[in-house]
């Protein structure tokens, strides 16, 4: 039940013949996330994938096995691991015989810091029904109507759920079913503009494009609007482009009018293509893709992140807009940063440049004062680019006041 995000590599170590054949064919009906995991290797392959210190002896490494002795760190690694589990009680949180109570609707005085508590659910489930972004109405916006909860307030929460209690909250909202249809990525001549065909998206909320000579298929992108705090379709999360859908990617970067466009994956992590090289990487190169122009003015490198700016040319009107491309490069695939601080300064910075770049347009942008939707991928679109949104939605919540009793109105 933890996959994708426990299973990182499958070896299969010497495979006979007899196996080998049919595992090829097989393979094939094994979902592609999953494929990408899956590797056929030789005892001497062993050490590009594990450690030496890792691996025993007898496959070719310097570990001596000890059995006694791994059963004693399982069993110790298990109680530490029940320990850590547990609430910590400090004498302000309820005890492990209360019920878990979670507050369904909270009122929070502007005068004073009380905290009227009106009802309380049995189970402690927080979750919304579903979120409005999920709905089809254009006043809806991404925050759902259940009650928010202050900082000590969510730090209390957790506590009383515990670590197998936030397990099966997440259970919970993996076992509901989806919120809308898939109808327009599931046509046949759809599918292959998808990246993973387990990865689909939403009927309601995609992008879509301008028809080209009235050709109805010419207007899907795998890409969906995403709402920010208080602003209705801020940002649009995409997949990394494919080489058969770099034309439209870039038709969809202006169309929308998009400023700013952040990848959090790598063109290739562990010899595996993630993503199309949509850009050129050195300044004064360039590219053509349908009828756009897409040349490199300059990059700026950084330890975990890569800025290039971008001057995207329309070569049938003859206009050309910026685009400030933010790459970050520190996030290992199928795994976390070792620390959120890079990523936090990252997305600091891509907050001031979408909001530096607005301001430079001045009169000649009508829209949303934080500007038009800020293009968000990874390889996917559904790992990296949710934490990417979601600390992005976060970022505009503080910076306006965020109060957790106030309503959310989208623009």
């Amino acid at each position: 039940g933890g996959y994708p995000a426990k299973l990182k590599k499958v070896l299969i170590v010497t495979a006979p013949l007899w196996f080998k054949a049919p595992f090829k064919i097989l393979r094939l009906f094994v979902r592609e996330k999953l494929r990408e995991r899956v590797y056929t290797v030789s005892v001497a392959q062993l050490l590009s994938h594990i450690p030496r210190e890792s691996l025993p002896t007898q496959l070719g490494g310097s570990l001596i096995l000890d059995h006694n002795g791994w059963l004693s760190f399982c069993l110790q690694s298990m109680t530490t691991r029940e320990e850590s589990s547990l609430p910590h009680y400090d004498g302000k949180t309820p005890s492990p015989q209360k019920r878990i109570r979670t507050p369904t609707e909270i009122e929070i005085s502007s005068s004073t810091n009380n905290i009227n508590v009106d009802s309380w659910t049995e189970e402690g489930n927080l979750n919304p029904p579903s979120s409005a972004s999920s709905g089809f109405s254009d006043d809806d916006s991404l925050h759902g109507d259940g009650a928010a909860l202050t900082m000590p307030q969510l730090v209390d929460y957790v506590r009383d759920r515990g670590r197998s209690g936030l397990m099966q909250e997440y259970a919970e909202i993996r076992s509901r079913p989806p919120d809308g249809t898939f109808n327009v990525a599931k046509l046949k001549n759809n599918l292959p503009k998808n990246r993973y065909t387990d990865v689909l998206c939403y009927d309601h909320s995609r992008v879509i494009l301008s028809e080209i000579d009235s050709d109805k298929d010419s207007d899907y992108i795998h890409a969906n609007f995403v709402d920010g705090y208080k602003q209705k379709n801020a940002f649009i999360n995409t997949q990394g482009p494919l080489p058969k859908t770099t034309i439209e990617f870039w038709r969809m970067i202006w169309e929308q009018h998009t400023l700013v466009i952040v990848m959090t994956t790598r063109v290739m992590e562990r010899g595996r293509p993630k993503c199309h090289q949509y850009w050129e990487t050195e300044a004064g190169s360039e590219a053509v893709y349908g009828q756009y122009t897409v040349k490199t003015i300059t990059v700026e490198t950084d330890p975990d992140y890569t800025v290039t700016t971008i001057s995207l040319i329309n070569n049938k009107t003859d206009e050309s807009r910026e685009v400030s491309h933010w790459q970050f490069t520190s996030w290992p695939d199928y795994g976390v940063p070792r620390s959120a601080k890079a990523m936090l300064e990252f997305l600091e910075r891509v907050r001031r440049k979408q909001s530096s770049m607005v301001m430079a347009l001045g009169d000649t942008w009508a829209g949303h004062p934080r500007g038009p939707p800020i293009v968000v991928h990874c390889s996917a679109g559904i790992g990296r680019t949710e934490y990417a949104l979601m600390k992005g939605h976060l970022q505009s919540a503080d910076l306006t006041d965020f109060d957790p009793g106030a309503d959310d109105d989208s623009d």
